[in-house]
């Protein structure tokens, strides 16, 4: 009788892992699956160019230009006409200065250069073009 309580203290005390493997499986396969799809953006198509890299201290501020001539900042689409007041408005409060602009190669110079300009008239001289590494 005594032996026969010792093995069930012992089978007690032991901790059942498998549930614990079941959801943790679980949440690896929704990190997985989704992970990607917080990576969605805009399709831009990068100019390729063999200008080095430079590093960020702070949180980019990015402006896209697509294909068609629409400027977007995260994903919200902006106005050319009131793009320099809206620039002036979100620079105020930011420590990084620096903007980013990811223009489409095969959006016309005309857009590109009035997106600058409109920067330039909202107080922002520190603007890089955002291109990919020329493959050699």
């Amino acid at each position: 009788m005594n032996n026969s309580f010792a093995k069930k203290s012992r089978v007690m005390s032991e901790i059942n892992i498998t549930p614990l493997v079941d959801v943790m499986l679980v949440l690896l396969v929704i990190f997985m699956v989704t992970t990607p799809l917080m990576q969605q953006g805009l399709e831009v198509d990068l100019p390729r160019t063999a200008a080095s890299g430079i590093r960020a201290t702070d949180e980019p501020f990015i402006l896209v230009i697509d294909r068609g001539g629409k400027i977007t900042a995260g994903k919200v689409p902006l106005r050319l006409q009131n793009l320099s007041a809206r620039l002036k408005a979100i620079f105020h409060t930011r420590k990084n200065k620096q903007l980013y602009i990811q223009a489409d190669k095969r959006t016309e110079y005309g857009r590109v250069a009035s997106v600058l300009a409109e920067a330039r008239s909202a107080g922002i001289f520190n603007i890089s073009l955002v291109t990919l590494p020329k493959a050699k």
